[in-house]
């Protein structure tokens, strides 16, 4: 059965009108799907128990549930373990900020990637997740804090770019003037470096920031951390990032996370600065989240800040990620993970 959440207005005008019914009806139901966030077909109250029948025979309504909730006492940092309907999880987080509210989601359940300080990817990847399901977690997140999203990051468990075609039908929908209008400026997708679809992606001409995870300044260190630097070269990851940034003018932003006595010394800052010399991006550093299934640690405050100084005097943009709700499982997949644990023989893990 279709899922009607992950319909374009015209696609649904298209299903509407195959259904015998007037053009006007399809913008009705996707407000009342996209703007209005109603969990059934019932909750349509000036749709009629005729179409509602035609709908419910045709379509699936994704729906999830939140199955944990986690509150830091730090910043009110929210994140959410969200039942799939086939009994899987994903994560997601919403942080609240001086400039609004931000939501980081995932686009697959689990992650094929490997890279060695990610929870995601520890069970490897079981699916990919479909427009609405990805779009339903910051519909959700929106219904259960009565707050408005304005900005959405792509970030959380799964590789996007692995997820291509979903994740630009969700970015479409997401940024639809007759849904939820979210800027294409304040959407951001990471990748950890797939070179092609990363071009793809720019051929689409979105306005959406792209975020590559770098986390090395060469391609031996990366590949101690990555797997997929034994695919693309970090030569090949910027060509793309120049070619994304010529598409659609947007700087793109480089990821690093900086984990103690792996990529975080002076001379590695010295490598990465001469790296990203006349790329028009911006250096974003994250202190690691250590996870309990690997012995990375993170870097201490005072060589995060020489790191960063190091960056900023040979003239590279740069700033250190804020950390939020560092009191609740912060990396990705360690909600997810510690479910798992606690409840053993849950579905899809």
């Amino acid at each position: 059965m279709d899922e009607i959440k992950s319909k374009s207005l015209s696609e649904l005008t298209e299903e509407i009108e195959k259904l015998g019914e007037a053009k006007f009806r399809a913008k009705q139901i996707y407000e009342w799907i996209h703007v209005k966030l109603v969990k059934d077909f019932d909750d349509m109250s000036n749709i009629s128990a005729a179409l509602k029948a035609k709908l419910k025979e045709n379509y699936s309504f994704t729906k999830i549930r939140a199955e944990r909730v986690q509150e830091s006492k730090i910043d009110g940092t929210k994140k959410f373990l969200f039942e799939l309907e086939d009994g899987n999880f994903v994560e997601s987080v919403w942080m609240k900020y001086h400039h609004g509210n931000s939501v980081c989601i995932s686009s697959q359940v689990g992650c094929r990637m490997g890279c060695k300080f990610c929870a995601s990817t520890l069970d490897g990847l079981l699916r990919n997740l479909s427009p609405a399901e990805m779009l339903e977690q910051i519909y959700e997140i929106t219904r259960l804090t009565g707050e408005r999203v304005s900005n959405v990051v792509v970030m959380g468990t799964g590789e996007p770019m692995d997820n291509f075609d979903n994740l630009v039908k969700f970015i479409r929908l997401l940024t639809c003037e007759e849904g939820l209008n979210i800027s294409q400026r304040n959407v951001t997708v990471s990748t950890c470096g797939l070179v092609p679809k990363m071009k793809e992606f720019a051929d689409e001409n979105l306005q959406v920031t792209l975020a590559l995870s770098l986390h090395a300044p060469n391609d031996e260190k990366r590949k101690e951390l990555m797997p997929i630097a034994n695919r693309y070269t970090i030569k090949e990851c910027l060509e793309a990032c120049d070619y994304y940034y010529e598409k659609t003018r947007r700087r793109v932003s480089f990821e690093y996370s900086l984990v103690a006595g792996v990529n975080d010394n002076d001379k590695e800052a010295e490598e990465l600065s001469r790296l990203l010399k006349g790329h028009n991006g911006h250096v974003n550093l994250i202190p690691v989240n250590p996870i309990k299934e690997r012995d990375y640690k993170r870097s201490d405050k005072a060589r995060i800040f020489a790191f960063q100084n190091k960056l900023e005097k040979n003239g590279i943009n740069v700033t250190i990620r804020r950390e939020m709700g560092r009191d609740i499982d912060g990396a990705c997949g360690q909600l997810r993970r510690r479910h798992k644990e606690e409840t053993p023989g849950v579905q899809g893990d």
